[in-house]
């Protein structure tokens, strides 16, 4: 006895010939079926560790990259003036800004703006030592 289906299925394989090839491939896709894997094998994760740096390292290599380090240098600096000068002499200071890396450092009393003069050099060097690098090449004292 014929199969109903099987002389429908036949028909329709003659009326759409790339049918049957669709089938064919759809079956033997089945028979070859592998699961797929929802986690990463050992070797696939130790290749990724290879190239992966700290996010510290890679912030540097960007602020690098943009040229920003020198910028955020100077920030750091006027940021940390009453830690590097101390207290009575951060009361005394009006304002600070960078410009060519000169640091222009406006201060209210004439005798201390004297006394730093004087000092210059060591204040240029425990700037610089703050920053990790040379950033002030000069102070000037207004």
């Amino acid at each position: 006895m014929v199969d109903y289906w099987q002389i429908r299925f036949n028909r329709h394989i003659f009326a759409f010939p790339h049918l049957h090839i669709f089938i064919h491939s759809f079956t033997h896709s089945l028979i070859n079926y592998k699961p797929v894997r929802y986690y990463k094998k050992k070797e696939e994760i130790d290749r990724r560790k290879a190239t992966m740096q700290p996010i510290g390292e890679s912030l540097k290599a960007l602020m690098q990259a943009y040229r920003l380090d020198g910028k955020l240098s100077e920030v750091h600096i006027v940021q940390s003036w009453e830690k590097i000068m101390g207290k009575p002499i951060a009361l005394k200071t009006q304002q600070l800004y960078f410009k060519d890396h000169k640091l222009f450092v406006r201060l209210t009393s004439a005798p201390l703006k004297h006394e730093l003069n004087m000092s210059k050099s060591k204040v240029i060097e425990l700037l610089n030592l703050e920053a990790g690098r040379e950033v002030v090449k000069d102070v000037v004292f207004l």
